[in-house]
């Protein structure tokens, strides 16, 4: 596969991880998470988070209470061998409690590791945008 493709199939995984967030759909997520995903984000308060279950904490809140969207601006793909790492900067829309649309910005990288011919979300690193 060329590095033009592998480029465009994780840029097309990570869109589906960052929809399948939007919309809180777990089986999605855990899906493309290996069970070992580390994390550095803000609900994490500075900690390194391993595993699946403080991320599952979230998706069985069911905070998705109106139409949400992600969408990641000027994408970079960088690949080396079976791992890669996709960084960019996420916009997520959605309605305020008034109704109006609100866009928040955060700052992220998503590292992905190939076993056997298929893509594994292995760590990601999600900063608010100053």
């Amino acid at each position: 596969m060329s590095e033009v493709t592998t480029s465009e199939e994780l840029l097309a995984l990570n869109l589906r991880l960052l929809d399948s967030i939007m919309q809180g759909d777990w089986e999605t997520y855990s899906e493309f998470c290996d069970p070992s995903l580390t994390a550095f984000e803000p609900e994490a308060a500075g900690q390194l988070v391993v595993g699946l279950p403080f991320h599952k904490y979230y998706f069985d809140l069911s905070l998705v209470r109106s139409p949400r969207q992600a969408t990641m601006c000027s994408p970079h793909v960088r690949i080396m061998g079976d791992a890669a790492v996709v960084s960019y900067v996420r916009l997520n829309q959605k309605l305020d409690a008034a109704g109006s649309p609100v866009t928040a910005a955060v700052e992220e990288t998503r590292v992905w590791h190939r076993t056997d011919g298929k893509w594994k979300h292995v760590h990601f690193h999600r900063s608010p945008v100053r």
